[in-house]
């Protein structure tokens, strides 16, 4: 079996340091927002607003790594992030809602720049590695699902404040990823192709397999956060759950998120992309229907964690189609429309987790993912036929 090169490992590193503004985010941004929000039904807002950010920022950070190059907008963009990290501790010192909001805003850079991690992996091995590479670099999010809301912890009571002193923490964590990405070499692409003609996006959005990774990735992101956005707030504010449980329901379900990696090669090889993006799919009905069946700690819990699992089926799924739709010098104008989408959509879902918490509960906002799911369903199983000539 092939190795893996050293791109591979230092971007798996620096995401298990970068990706840990999300698991943070998630985990405080909706308990500072009930803090300091006017409004309760804002108190999501924060979380919210990072995945606005990243879908805004997706174009114009694609096209900054088209321009200058992956390392160097690696190293600019992170740069940025520890000043924004400064920025939310500062907001919450002063206790302004809205700053704070700015400032998960400007998060999504970041979040922007570590999705591209995955095609940057991918540019660094040959084609019978291309699913290995993209899964081992979310082996990261494991390491983050630890970090994030640790610091969260650790910083809580670190200035007079709480959770100012966590976001300090993780400006600390932004300057040691950038210092791992310090020996990332940008992939050696044959410029003849990556310079060569590219199709019009009309004829690139005709190829079925396009809207298998394209709507995977979008359901299985959509779904994943808006359930996993309510949760804390659910758990903790609504049910009365302690921050600790929180904390670790949280957690599992990061963990649960990027573990699968580790086999998901093998999976896909065993499986076929098809019945592994399948598999995820039941594992968010089974999430719903646990979760639809009590407020227990271990409802939470059990739930969440297949909430991770079929997202990384999903995603890893839609993740490795993606590139057998396009060609090298059609690469990043398809990666940002791929990821503008998926993150526009994940924006719209996590906006408006923290209005439909509080207006209809939970129950009912987890039976409104069905028919997304239902309509994914249809779509893969329609691409199934096809599934023995995309076996990685």
């Amino acid at each position: 079996m092939k190795s893996l090169p050293r791109n591979v490992w230092l971007l798996t590193i620096s995401q298990a340091l970068l990706l840990s503004v999300s698991s943070m985010v998630v985990f405080v941004g909706g308990l500072v927002g009930t803090k300091l929000a006017p409004l309760e039904n804002l108190a999501t807002l924060p979380i919210a607003c990072t995945v606005i950010g990243t879908a805004l920022t997706i174009p114009p950070v694609t096209l900054l790594m088209k321009l200058i190059g992956r390392k160097k907008a690696f190293f600019t963009i992170v740069t940025f992030s520890i000043f924004v990290a400064l920025l939310a501790s500062y907001a919450i010192t002063i206790g302004h809602f809205y700053l704070f909001c700015l400032s998960t805003f400007l998060f999504g850079t970041l979040y922007s720049c570590v999705m591209q991690f995955r095609f940057a992996a991918m540019e660094s091995v040959s084609g019978d590695l291309i699913a290995k590479a993209a899964s081992m670099v979310l082996v990261g999010g494991i390491v983050a699902a630890f970090i994030g809301p640790e610091i969260a912890v650790f910083g809580k009571d670190l200035l007079s404040v709480e959770y100012a002193g966590s976001f300090l923490l993780l400006a600390v964590l932004f300057l040691l990823g950038m210092l791992v990405l310090s020996g990332f070499r940008n992939p050696e692409i044959n410029e003849e192709k990556a310079d060569g003609d590219q199709r019009p996006l009309k004829e690139i959005l005709k190829q079925p397999l396009f809207w298998v990774a394209l709507l995977g990735a979008t359901v299985g992101y959509a779904v994943m956060s808006f359930i996993m956005t309510a949760t804390p707030v659910s758990m903790h504010v609504m049910d009365g759950h302690s921050l600790g449980h929180t904390k670790w329901v949280i957690q599992s379900h990061i963990i649960a998120m990027y573990l699968p990696s580790l086999i998901a090669a093998w999976i896909i090889g065993k499986l076929g992309i098809s019945r592994m993006m399948i598999t995820g799919l039941l594992a968010y009905l089974i999430c719903i229907g646990i979760a639809f069946a009590g407020k227990h700690f271990g409802n939470y819990w059990f739930s969440l964690v297949l909430l991770g699992v079929g997202w990384n089926f999903l995603f890893i799924g839609a993740t490795t189609i993606l590139p057998r739709v396009y060609r090298a010098s059609e690469r990043f104008k398809v990666q940002a429309v791929n990821d503008f989408v998926i993150f526009g959509v994940q924006a719209i879902a996590s906006l408006s987790a923290g209005w439909f918490i509080f207006a209809v509960g939970w129950q009912t906002l987890l039976l409104i993912n069905l028919p997304f799911i239902f309509v994914l369903f249809f779509v893969i199983l329609k691409w199934a036929p096809k599934k023995k000539a995309f076996v990685a």
